[in-house]
């Protein structure tokens, strides 16, 4: 069995999906969100609410917190590693 060290770790990284539309504003992924990643955005959507918006994404540990607190299910987060590496295949060196 290899054995894993912890420079050999490398941390997730998040990338976060609002669904502006189903929000209802009650900013509960933004007081949640232990490193401080969304904000309240000045945009109302069609329900007259303010939904979050995306502060600073690098930041994004992919805890998936603002994901299980949405009373709306209007946010989710996947996993940006995956996504990345999908477009370096892609691409040609």
């Amino acid at each position: 069995m290899a054995k894993i060290y912890f420079s050999t770790i490398k941390p997730k990284k998040g990338k976060i999906h609002i669904n502006k539309k189903q929000c209802k504003g009650c900013g509960f992924c933004i007081e949640y969100c232990p490193r401080d990643v969304l904000e309240l955005s000045e945009e109302f959507n069609a329900k007259g609410y303010h939904p979050p918006s995306i502060k600073d994404e690098d930041k994004c540990i992919y805890c998936q917190l603002c994901e299980a607190i949405c009373p709306d299910f209007a946010i989710f987060v996947t996993l940006k590693e995956e996504e990345e590496e999908v477009e370096k295949s892609e691409s040609r060196p």
